[in-house]
């Protein structure tokens, strides 16, 4: 079945897309949820007339996205968080601190858009990569240290 997506959905599209998923998902999950329309004839010619119209904003969106990956690629962040007496973290490192951190210096970025591939669960540092635009994306690095430690940069100087 061919759906139009109303949103972003991870691993299966952005919106606008039209993709083509199993009847259950579509029927059951998708369209109920507001999250996708069946993509007949005359949805598919509504699309490609509100893209045509929305061009000229969908690239201005893009370079703002890139202007923004262009600010905070290669960015290093310092999270401080509890660990224990051999380097362990009592929970773990989410993209919703990463996002925190960003928001401290002036990028509001939502965490939704923040992927950490691996989970962080010691101190250490890790890639963050945030997914700004379709096309844009920009990586960023984290030192996860001990509360009251001081960052590698810092103690080395």
């Amino acid at each position: 079945m061919e759906v139009i997506l109303k949103e972003d959905i991870a691993n299966l599209g952005y919106k606008n897309d039209i993709v083509t998923v199993k009847n259950g998902y579509g029927r059951n999950y998708l369209i109920p949820q507001g999250k996708a329309v069946i993509a007949s004839p005359s949805a598919k010619k509504v699309l490609a007339e509100e893209l045509k119209q929305r061009a000229h904003k969908l690239a201005k969106i893009k370079q703002d996205a890139e202007e923004l990956a262009a600010k905070i690629n290669g960015m290093a962040l310092t999270i401080a968080t509890k660990v224990s007496s051999t380097g362990t973290i009592f929970g773990s490192v989410s993209n919703i601190q990463v996002a925190e951190k960003l928001a401290e210096k002036g990028f509001n970025i939502d965490r939704k858009t923040i992927i950490i591939k691996d989970p962080v669960k010691e101190v250490g540092t890790y890639k963050a990569t945030v997914r700004l635009h379709k096309e844009v994306s920009a990586e960023i690095t984290f030192e996860v240290i001990a509360e009251g430690a001081e960052p590698a940069e810092q103690a080395a100087e």
